[in-house]
C-alpha cells in the first residue's frame, strides 16, 4: 500500500475515533509499527494530527476542549514529572484549591502533606481525594460532560465562600503575550477566580502547551507561577522574565 493510501485512512479513521492507539493502525492498515509512526510523523508535520503517546489525536479548534479520555494518554511521563513537583508545593495545614484536569489529578498520589484541606471542581478528583483520606470540598454547580468539571454561576458561588494558600491549576495554552488560555470561557472564569482567592497560584503546564494559544484567557504569564517539565528553549527567556517556572532541574 502506497504512504498516500495508507495517510487517507488514518485520517478517516481519526475522524471517527478522534483519537487512535498506534496498534490499532498497525492492525487496520497490515503495517509495521515503525511504518505506522513515520505516517504519524508525515501527517503531524503536514499539520493534519497531533500525535500523542501511544497514538495520534485530531488537531484541535481553539474553542475545542479534549475528553479526560483523550487528555489522559497525552503526555503521560512529562505529567507525572508536573504532579511530582506541584504535589512537594504543598506544605502540612495548607488549603488549596485543584483544578479539574488530569495533571492536577495525577498530583494527588504525591502529596504527602499533612492536615491539608482541598476544595476542587473535578469530579475525579473529590473521588480520589476521598481514598486518599484527604479532606476535600466539591464545587455546586453544572457538570460539563467532557471533562467531568464543575463550572457555572452556581460552582462561582460556591467558590466565593473559600480562601487559599495555593491553586493548582491546568492551562491548554502558555503564551508570553496572550497569557494562559483555555477553550472554555465558563473554565476560565472558575480558574481566573480562584487565582485571585489564593495567596499562590500554579499553572500546571507540560511542554507541549507552551506557544499555544485557546480561545478565552485566564489571567496574564506575570499572575502565577509555572509548573512544567522543562521550558522550551525558544520562549525560555522571555517567561523567566515574567514569571517563576519550577521544572524537574529545579529538584534535582
Amino acid at each position: 500500500m502506497l504512504a498516500e493510501e495508507r495517510h487517507q485512512i488514518i485520517l478517516r479513521y481519526l475522524q471517527k475515533k478522534h483519537i487512535v492507539k498506534v496498534q490499532d493502525l498497525v492492525n487496520l492498515l497490515n503495517a509495521s509499527e515503525s511504518t505506522v509512526r513515520r505516517d504519524l510523523q508525515d501527517l503531524e508535520a503536514m499539520n493534519l494530527l497531533r500525535r500523542v503517546h501511544g497514538g495520534a489525536s485530531l488537531l484541535q479548534r481553539r474553542s475545542e476542549e479534549p475528553d479526560m479520555d483523550t487528555k489522559t494518554l497525552k503526555n503521560v511521563q512529562q505529567k507525572r514529572i508536573i504532579a511530582q513537583l506541584a504535589a512537594k508545593m504543598v506544605k502540612d495545614n495548607d488549603c488549596i484549591y485543584l483544578d479539574a484536569g488530569t495533571t492536577t489529578l495525577e498530583m494527588i498520589s504525591y502529596i504527602e502533606a499533612r492536615n491539608v484541606i482541598v476544595v476542587t471542581n473535578g469530579l475525579p478528583h473529590v473521588e480520589a481525594l476521598v481514598e486518599k483520606g484527604i479532606l476535600s470540598y466539591l464545587l455546586g454547580g453544572m457538570m460539563k460532560r467532557t471533562t467531568r468539571a464543575v463550572i457555572g454561576s452556581v460552582a462561582m458561588q460556591t467558590l466565593n465562600g473559600f480562601r487559599f494558600d495555593k491553586a493548582f491549576l491546568g492551562a491548554n495554552g502558555v503564551d508570553p503575550e496572550m497569557g494562559f488560555t483555555t477553550p472554555d470561557p465558563e473554565e476560565a472564569l472558575i480558574k481566573r477566580r480562584a487565582k485571585e482567592l489564593s495567596e499562590q497560584s500554579f499553572v500546571l503546564a507540560d511542554s507541549s502547551k507552551f506557544q499555544e494559544v485557546a480561545f478565552c484567557k485566564m489571567f496574564d504569564i506575570s499572575e502565577a507561577a509555572i509548573i512544567t517539565e522543562e521550558l522550551p528553549d525558544a520562549v525560555k527567556s522571555t517567561i523567566l522574565n515574567k514569571t517563576k517556572v519550577i521544572t524537574r532541574e529545579d529538584s534535582e
